[in-house]
């Protein structure tokens, strides 16, 4: 279902998101500010895990095709806020950097090989556009100032999210059923669950009613399957069992 931005676009993407990720912390109060979207986090600990993150996925888009990634880097993070943003963007640059020598077709080692994303730096930079928007969430609800997602951004992240996380070829251990997610800006997303796996698409004008559906703005819906709002937080209609069941799936393949 990869129904998304030319590779240029992904990539301006992570710098622009990156840049206001880094606009976020600065604007907080302390790094020793907990995340509220992260149990236990400070926001030192969220820079840590997003920089580190560009990092590793540089080096494993610089590797190529792999059986299996390279050690995440070790090195020591600074803590004093100017030097752990020039850290950050150093990490950033590091990624951006990789997916610009590799192209969008170059294939590298992903976790989510067996799903709908594809195994290629296309695939990694897709995925981290929407790491960043939703850290960026995180350290603004740490900063005390969220600010709105970019509408085609958070529906491109919905999209995303379906296609890398929550399609497998792993047997549904449930009743066979179908959730549509409807964004109001327009958009709306079939996930079909059964014995063949789970598999998404866009919804078809023709399909058939679902077992349960969500609807609630863009960015409500991608922060909801993030795991930063909850089912209270979108309409729900029909068997909301079976949001808790994929929520609680861990397939095995």
């Amino acid at each position: 279902m990869t129904e998304s931005l030319e590779y240029s676009a992904l990539l301006q993407l992570i710098d622009e998101r990156s840049a206001a990720f880094r606009s976020a912390v600065a604007a907080a109060p302390s790094l020793d500010a907990p995340v509220p979207s992260c149990p236990e986090w400070t926001l030192f600990d969220l820079v840590q895990h997003l920089g580190t993150g560009q990092r590793w996925w540089a080096a494993i888009v610089a590797a190529g095709p792999a059986a299996a990634p390279p050690a995440k880097d070790a090195g020591e993070v600074p803590r004093e806020l100017e030097a752990l943003l020039a850290w950050y963007a150093e990490s950033n640059e590091l990624l951006l950097s990789a997916l610009r020598e590799a192209g969008p077709e170059r294939g590298c080692w992903v976790w989510w090989g067996a799903g709908v994303s594809p195994a290629n730096a296309w695939g990694v930079a897709r995925r981290r556009v929407h790491e960043v928007l939703v850290h960026t969430y995180d350290a603004q609800l740490a900063a005390g100032a969220v600010q709105p997602m970019p509408a085609d951004v958070a529906i491109d992240g919905v999209a995303e999210f379906l296609d890398t996380c929550n399609s497998t070829p792993a047997a549904w251990p449930h009743e066979a059923a179908t959730i549509h997610y409807h964004a109001t800006e327009g958009r709306s997303w079939l996930l079909a669950l059964d014995g063949t796996g789970a598999w998404p698409a866009p919804l078809p004008d023709d399909a058939a009613p679902a077992s349960a559906s969500a609807t609630g703005t863009a960015e409500q819906l991608l922060l909801f399957v993030w795991g930063r709002l909850t089912l209270s937080d979108l309409k729900i209609e029909g068997d909301r069992q079976v949001f808790e069941r994929l929520i609680a799936w861990e397939p095995e393949e």
